[in-house]
């Protein structure tokens, strides 16, 4: 009886642009003993990063494939969206995409070939693959196996990031989170990341995806470090894209004329949707049921192929009389409540108004839904200046005051993880790099 043979192949790809000078990289393992048994890499020339990173899984699963076209594929990626497409969870909708993936799914027959999600970090072997590769081109040339370094980074590549440690009290209303900090691991930090234009941020967005198989056990934790509880869920926050009243800093809650998103505000929700799209790693996306929110939600469900959820819980405070008036105009008409409102989160807006106390509990509430029902996922919400930074403040453990030190742009991503044992971690605040 012949011995069953398995792989695993790890695959890359990145644009310096997206699209701009792109190349890929792959390797095939064995998955026992970790040794490369092949290496691919190649300069495409001008690419966004989902093609190359289609090309890298062509690439390595053909490499697969002349070792052993009967062998058990297990195709690891740090593309969501690779992943979820191939796997068949999600659509396949731009036109560029769909016919690498059907070239990708033939190579092997269907039933030999899984897919699984990896962070970045357990990633490095084909990134560095991909970075060659893309620096070959740079020099007019192609990639070279004798030029290669890549191998070097296989034992960084096979060592996880040990769990982060565990914080002061973080959600003192709920008696839930404490503070982790996202430490980044220096020893698989060396080399640039395939995308290279890419941000810092993908990689926080990158982590909280489905859980990886179990690599070997790290060395011991240093003393005070606490378990492993597995993939969080991650929120990655996003605040809707300007209206009209945003540029004129015009309070603007539920309780108003629920306005649309300006101009400006549809590039900007286009490009946040695009942001997202190239990262891959969301999975689910909910709104508040302001017109703003949804506006900006369908722009980025569209390029995912993602239908938006509604939640109630997510809608802006609601202003009272002092909806669509200035700061300098509430301070005029309505002195005594604005400094009520600016000295105690129980205080609310004139003309029966909503509380910050209110808002945290509502929008706790909603925190509490969407944990039980995207646990292990990365799940954006699309809301509103408030529930950002509340959200944010009970990751944290901040007093309610600390909403008023906070900077939240139109259009911005922030992102907080969540662990099974009620542990949060703030992995992002105000992030306007795709509108730049």
């Amino acid at each position: 009886m012949s011995r069953l043979v398995r792989f695993v192949v790890e695959a890359d790809g990145g644009s310096r642009g997206n699209p701009g000078p792109a190349g890929y990289g792959a390797v095939v393992l064995d998955p026992a003993s970790g040794e490369t048994l092949a290496e691919r890499a190649e300069y495409i020339g001008v690419a966004t990063n989902n093609v190359a990173e289609y090309k890298g899984l062509i690439a390595g699963l053909k490499a697969a494939r002349e070792l052993a076209p009967d062998a058990v594929v297990l195709v690891r990626m740090d593309s969501k969206l690779v992943v979820e497409q191939m796997s068949g969870r999600w659509k396949i909708k731009h036109p560029d995409m769909k016919p690498l993936a059907t070239e990708a799914a033939t190579i092997l027959p269907r039933a030999q070939v899984t897919y699984e999600w990896i962070p970045r970090e357990r990633n490095k072997h084909a990134d560095r693959l991909a970075n060659e590769a893309m620096d070959a081109g740079k020099r007019g040339r192609q990639w070279e196996p004798s030029a290669s370094a890549a191998a070097l980074d296989t034992s960084a590549a096979r060592a996880l990031a040990t769990p982060p440690p565990a914080g002061p009290p973080g959600d003192a209303t709920a008696g839930a989170a404490a503070v982790r900090a996202a430490l980044a691991a220096a020893s698989v930090a060396t080399s640039a990341p395939a995308a290279g234009a890419e941000q810092a941020a993908d990689t926080l967005f990158a982590e909280p995806a489905p859980a990886p198989t179990p690599a070997p056990a790290p060395a011991a934790p240093s003393a005070g470090w606490g378990p492993d509880l597995g993939t969080p869920a991650t929120f990655v926050l996003l605040r809707h894209g300007e209206t009209a009243l945003t540029p004129q800093k015009r309070f603007s809650g539920s309780g108003g004329s629920d306005p649309e998103l300006s101009p400006v505000g549809r590039r900007q929700a286009a490009a946040v949707a695009g942001a997202l799209a190239a990262r891959g790693t969301v999975e689910a996306v909910v709104s508040s049921p302001l017109r703003r929110c949804r506006e900006t939600a369908q722009a980025v469900a569209d390029r995912l192929g993602l239908p938006v959820v509604v939640e109630e819980g997510l809608r802006e405070t609601d202003f009272g009389a002092w909806e669509g008036l200035t700061f300098a105009e509430v301070r005029e008409r309505f002195p005594d409540d604005l400094q009520a409102w600016l000295d105690s989160p129980k205080a609310a807006p004139s003309g029966g108004g909503e509380s910050f106390a209110a808002v945290t509990r509502r929008v706790s509430a909603a925190r509490d839904r969407l944990l039980g029902a995207y646990a292990g996922r990365t799940v954006l919400l699309v809301t509103h200046v408030t529930p950002v930074k509340t959200l944010v403040r009970l990751a944290l453990g901040a007093p309610p005051e600390s909403l008023f030190k906070m900077e939240l742009s139109a259009a911005s991503l922030s992102a907080v993880a969540y662990y099974a044992d009620g542990n949060a971690s703030v992995r992002l605040v105000n992030d306007t790099s795709h509108l730049r």
